[in-house]
């Protein structure tokens, strides 16, 4: 089997394991073994499929296996709750493992199985593991390896995750009107969490965990094609198109981090930087803007600027302190403080650092603590503080865990005591 075709079975079953999980569940209302089931059924099909061909209804063929586990599942608990000893006995392929399988609706379940994975139940690590796998179709070892977490701690973590889900009566049904704009600002929240995860790694040796990017973009386009008139999930679209357009250009072809002022843009992907602006005009003028709109709005003005000294950072100001208002968190105002540097000198931006960190301690945050010293080392810098600004580049070094990064940091580190020689 060629690598063409390994791809081709790989795309596949990442593709349909949300709708065969989604048909089982139906079925069922059992999450946990519904999703055992699913994932023998894809390890089935990647053993035979290479040999024996992609079958004409691969998704039919997948509920076909996942379904008889199921059932095998269902007889083999003798104790299992009446309600789904019921519905196994009363399936006549229970009484014939070799018959097919009931019809299956022909619908898309992605969407609600991500409004499940996203019960409020769940706690946000465990929300972003198990939409990864039910959703997204990594398998445990990927989604460790994505975290830098053993598969073992991974697969306990999932397993509870599933438990938990079953424990809170969770069912496969949509939420009530009163529960669903939470709920989808939960699943708008695990995207956005994977996505970043994926940007800029919080540990190893890559500064970016691409399969986690692509997986973030792929499954948010596929909310947005169900939910098309929600404003904020077209903005978190456009904010990973515009944000991912620039890949290309962050690192050196050795890995060496490139900061956004001093990127090639000639390397920006413009296809992407034309489908992330067209998806933010076209609900912007609505009126109704929110944090991931406006974020893909401050997004769009980088990717329009031809060069990064005609970056509209005044604009970009304000934008941060739109969004401020709407989202007043530490990670926000810390980029305020980078657009305010950037539009009005240093000087003003490092005043407004210190009246921050003296109102909201940035230096206590653990989310930003590290970022908040890589800031004031480059405001320093700028300032021709080379000392004090040496000092913050090695103490942001000291706080990350992603190799990429913390060379980078030294590496500024040594040319300012160079220059302040």
């Amino acid at each position: 089997m060629g690598t063409d075709q390994s791809r081709v079975i790989e795309d596949l079953l990442r593709a349909e394991a949300p709708q065969v999980l989604g048909a089982l569940v139906r079925k069922f209302s059992r999450f946990d073994s519904a999703e055992d089931a699913v994932q023998e059924a894809l390890l089935v099909a990647s053993r035979r499929w290479p040999a024996e061909g992609i079958p004409a209804e691969p998704r039919s063929w997948l509920i076909r296996v996942a379904y008889r586990r199921m059932i095998d599942m269902v007889r083999s608990e003798q104790a299992a709750r009446r309600r789904e000893q019921e519905a196994g006995l009363a399936d006549p392929a229970v009484l014939d493992p070799t018959a097919p399988a009931a019809p299956v609706a022909d619908q898309d379940d992605s969407l609600l199985l991500l409004l499940l994975c996203c019960h409020p139940a769940l706690s946000q690590t465990s929300q972003v593991a198990l939409t990864l796998r039910a959703v997204g179709g990594l398998t445990t070892g990927e989604i460790a390896h994505a975290y830098g977490a053993a598969e073992s701690a991974m697969g306990t973590r999932i397993s509870r995750a599933k438990q938990r889900l079953k424990q809170s009566g969770a069912r496969f049904a949509p939420p009530s009107a009163e529960e669903l704009p939470a709920r989808v600002e939960a699943v708008l929240t695990v995207l956005y969490l994977i996505f970043n995860e994926g940007y800029t790694a919080s540990s190893g040796e890559r500064l970016e965990r691409v399969e986690l990017t692509e997986e973030a973009i792929r499954l948010t386009r596929m909310l947005h094609r169900l939910r098309p008139d929600d404003p904020e999930v077209t903005g978190l679209l456009s904010l990973m198109l515009l944000t991912q357009s620039r890949r290309e250009a962050r690192a050196e072809s050795g890995g060496e981090l490139v900061p956004l002022d001093e990127q090639d843009r000639s390397l920006w992907d413009r296809g992407l930087i034309d489908e992330g602006v067209a998806l933010i005009e076209s609900v912007w003028q609505d009126g109704n803007v929110g944090p991931y709109q406006l974020q893909a709005a401050i997004a769009a003005v980088h990717a329009q600027a031809p060069t990064a000294a005609e970056t509209d950072w005044p604009q970009i100001a304000a934008l941060y302190l739109w969004l401020e208002r709407l989202s007043p968190t530490d990670p926000v105002r810390l980029s305020r403080v980078v657009a305010v540097a950037k539009a009005f000198g240093p000087e003003r931006g490092l005043a407004l650092l210190d009246e921050l960190e003296r109102t909201h301690r940035f230096s206590e945050n653990p989310l930003i603590r590290q970022r908040d010293q890589a800031v004031r080392a480059h405001l320093l810098e700028a300032l021709g503080d080379l000392p004090a600004a040496r000092a913050a580049y090695l103490a942001a070094a000291a706080l990350t865990d992603n190799e990429v990064e913390r060379s980078y940091l030294v590496g500024r580190a040594g040319a300012s005591r160079v220059n302040n020689k």
